[in-house]
């Protein structure tokens, strides 16, 4: 298959939009959870979660335009300040991947879709139980995008994961955990180890050869 850039205007608006939802690869699986002041909780998948830094240990994510009424994650992270992220386990995609309705406001998604809270370290915002990587988070920024979109930027302030998927160099084995990873919206991987390569210096390259 090849499309120009015109030709990919003229396709049909479900087929682009599935074709390019899924062009980028697979990308991380994670629930993000909130808790409005007055208790009302909330969960929702996310596919866009991404690394910007380590010192300080800060992570992004798209949201979806809001409109003129803030939807609940985006609402109860600008009223709270926190939220949470964690990793989505294999035996918990079919409920992860229904949390993309639009239920009515201030109905719990961890109530419907049968996903347990669980509360760490009196943080306010609800981690998921059966998350194997569990992140505390607190916004920091908002960035307008040109699409509509907001990419908001957080910063980790607490970790929970088992230690025994963490090596000595500090990686995090993700097949271990049996945490699953998203092909465009809606299909759902497995990741599987396949193996670890060393840090790169150019004069530590194998040789031609070796490739």
């Amino acid at each position: 298959m090849e499309l120009t850039q015109y030709e990919l205007t003229q396709l049909d608006r479900k087929y682009r939009l599935n074709l390019i939802n899924s062009i980028s690869g697979i990308k991380p699986a994670n629930l993000i959870a909130t808790k409005s002041k007055d208790g009302k909780e909330n969960v929702a998948i996310f596919s866009s979660v991404v690394h910007l830094g380590s010192n300080p240990a800060q992570l992004g994510f798209v949201l979806r335009p809001q409109g003129n009424e803030p939807r609940d994650t985006y609402a109860n992270i600008l009223e709270t300040g926190v939220y949470t992220i964690n990793h989505i386990p294999e035996v918990l995609h079919k409920n992860a991947h229904y949390t993309s309705a639009k239920l009515a406001r201030g109905v719990s998604e961890f109530e419907r879709m049968n996903i347990a809270p669980v509360y760490l370290k009196n943080f306010h915002a609800p981690f998921v139980k059966e998350s194997p990587v569990k992140l505390a988070m607190k916004h920091l920024h908002s960035i307008p995008l040109p699409n509509e979109c907001s990419f908001i930027i957080g910063e980790i302030v607490y970790i929970d994961l088992p230690e025994e998927a963490v090596n000595e160099l500090g990686q995090i084995d993700l097949a271990y955990n049996n945490t699953v990873g998203i092909g465009g919206l809606n299909t759902y991987y497995k990741l599987e180890k396949i193996e670890t390569y060393p840090y790169v210096r150019t004069h530590e390259l194998p040789e031609k050869e070796e490739f």
